[in-house]
């Protein structure tokens, strides 16, 4: 079973310190849309995901081909981190004539993250609840 950190990352303040060490206003830091990481409880993730995060702790096998794949984190939401930490996982939405939106993204260190709008928003998988 995994029992991951409770992570958040806070943009704002990450701007806030990056204006400070280079010089200019706090004001434009102010401004910078916050980047965050909210929790979900494992019992309160849809069966589907339940699902996806069995057969990621089986090793699968996966029902897409992309299942595993490195997830880059263009987005930024999630912790920064190198290359290749975090891989992603379709977790199946039923009527949807595709992959649909919802994915689980795992990274190295035992993370599980639940997006439910394909990578707009995520939340950390905790699985003590």
């Amino acid at each position: 079973m995994r029992i991951p950190p409770r992570i958040a990352l806070i943009g704002g303040a990450a701007a806030l310190l990056s204006t400070l060490l280079v010089g200019g206003t706090a004001a434009g830091a102010a401004t910078a849309a916050p980047l965050a990481v909210g929790d979900i409880c494992y019992s309160d993730l849809p069966s589907q995901a339940h699902d996806t995060l069995d057969l990621i702790d089986q090793g699968g096998p996966f029902p897409y081909p992309q299942d595993g794949g490195v997830f880059q984190n263009r987005e930024g939401i999630l912790p920064q981190e190198s290359t290749g930490y975090y891989h992603e996982y379709t977790v199946e939405t039923p009527g949807s004539p595709d992959r649909g939106a919802r994915r689980i993204v795992t990274g190295n260190s035992q993370q599980d993250y639940y997006t439910a709008d394909h990578y707009e928003s995520f939340d950390l998988v905790d699985h003590g609840c």
